[in-house]
């Protein structure tokens, strides 16, 4: 019986930074050896994935969040199964609460990110004290340094305001998701981000009902497969409406304790083998 497992990136397959469990890679290419369908399922932009992701090899991606979902091994090459950018009033509407508030913030597009002006040096501060720390405690664990990749964002003047999918804040305040959520409306999904910051907050927007589970029904009807044929793995926020579809969720060994008891199902964490080890348990290696 061929299955589908839908792998999110940061956290899962590669860890905050650039470092792969080789054992992951073992996994994913021996899943589809095995004849199972291996797919992306992040809120990255496909423009923004680490190419040594891209390199293991995959039969498609969800990126932004479910904005847009392509099948075949580079999300940059391959058809279109689902394309649904922010309508340009409310891309308008997420920068006029940006700026109001004084929050930095990306906007993403399917092939790339935009930055506001104050959002470059918050985060080349941040990866410069995470990587320093990241250093330490790879060389401790005997694993090889990370190699950081970083595309320099161009400016969100640049940005074509009829193809965001999603935007992407850091923000001083530590309840500005809570905040944006109640200012903005229904018409947006507000969630927690994945950046682990030592202070503030930090999230994702993008449209309401846009969500990796939406895509990911998309392209099961697309390829006449089932839920119960689908796997999803995990550690975020932007994985609960994942978890919500698939028959079999699972969390990452490393995620929130709460996004552990809302998939039910708990891997080991991300350079613990959790991928290869959450094949092996369902049968898939």
């Amino acid at each position: 019986m061929t299955r589908i497992a839908f792998l999110d990136v940061d956290g899962t397959i590669l860890e905050h930074g650039s470092v792969i469990a080789p054992s992951t890679v073992t996994a994913v290419r021996k899943a589809r050896e095995n004849g199972h369908l291996v797919w992306l399922s992040t809120g990255r932009s496909a423009g923004d994935i680490h190419p040594e992701v891209l390199a293991i090899g995959f039969d498609g991606a969800i990126t932004n969040g479910g904005a847009y979902a392509t099948r075949g091994g580079d999300p940059d090459e391959h058809a279109l199964i689902v394309e649904q950018p922010m309508p340009r009033a409310d891309v308008e509407a997420l920068e006029r609460y940006f700026e109001a508030h004084g929050i930095h913030y990306f906007l993403q597009t399917h092939g790339g990110v935009y930055a506001s002006a104050g959002m470059g040096p918050v985060m080349t501060e941040y990866r410069r004290e995470r990587h320093e720390k990241r250093a330490a405690e790879l060389e401790a664990e005997g694993l090889p340094p990370e190699q950081p990749l970083w595309r320099e964002p161009r400016p969100v003047s640049e940005v074509d305001r009829d193809a965001v999918a999603k935007a992407v804040f850091v923000s001083p305040s530590t309840d500005t998701v809570a905040h944006a959520a109640a200012a903005l409306g229904e018409g947006f999904h507000v969630i927690p981000g994945s950046i682990p910051l030592p202070g503030g907050s930090n999230g994702e927007i993008g449209q309401a009902g846009v969500t990796k589970g939406s895509a990911i029904t998309a392209v099961l009807d697309q390829l006449g497969l089932s839920a119960t044929d689908a796997i999803g793995i995990g550690d975020s926020w932007n994985d609960v409406e994942m978890f919500e579809v698939v028959g079999t969720p699972v969390a990452m060994g490393n995620a929130a304790p709460e996004l552990q008891r809302l998939a039910g199902r708990v891997t080991t964490a991300v350079l613990d083998d959790g991928v290869h080890n959450a094949f092996t348990e369902l049968g898939l290696i």
